[in-house]
């Protein structure tokens, strides 16, 4: 007969389970990012089966970059790539994207993918979400920063919320300082 607070601990240990996260950042430590400097928001692509789930990531993206501190973030143009990316051929409008950005004189973009974006199947249906962050240098045309994670939420959240979660944990530790001489980049 197992006891009543026995049953409890394994339950409470079962949901702390099931809403679990795995997140990976590359960070050396060396690295520090101008949150003065110019910034844009580039496509995210998306892997997964979902319609636009790179769409919805970008959605949820840009206000937490805000919330970083980065005044200065812009988007991609809507007329770039957005049919495109309903068309499949993300990987060239991602990189249509960038080399629009170097041209309009940013100096860091921040774009991604989206690798899972639903609700599991079985009785609970538990959302989960899988995404990956990139910020190129468009300076020097090389990735400064990447983050890699997957959560899943309870029966009852929205997969939005799940993303929301994941994308904050991943940009907590965006390597931002504040940097005078970059001002006007």
């Amino acid at each position: 007969m197992i006891h009543p607070l026995q049953r409890l601990c394994v339950l409470v240990l079962c949901l702390w389970l099931s809403a679990c996260a795995v997140v990976n950042i590359s960070d050396s430590g060396k690295t520090s990012l101008s949150r003065n400097a110019r910034w844009v928001m580039l496509p995210v692509l998306n892997h997964t089966e979902t319609p636009q789930a790179g769409l919805r990531a970008e959605t949820i993206l840009v206000p937490l970059l805000h919330q970083q501190g980065l005044e200065k973030l812009a988007t991609y143009p809507a007329s770039m790539g957005r049919e495109s990316l309903l068309l499949g051929n993300e990987q060239a409008s991602q990189e249509e994207a960038r080399r629009w950005a170097k041209e309009q004189g940013f100096r860091y973009a921040v774009t991604g993918s989206v690798d899972e974006w639903r609700y599991k199947v079985g009785v609970d249906g538990e959302p989960a979400v899988g995404m990956n962050l990139l910020v190129w240098d468009l300076n020097s045309d090389k990735i400064v920063w990447s983050a890699v994670g997957g959560k899943s939420g309870y029966s009852r959240e929205a997969v939005s919320a799940v993303a929301q979660k994941l994308a904050r944990d991943l940009l907590r530790r965006l390597p931002l300082v504040d940097s005078s001489s970059e001002t006007n980049q």
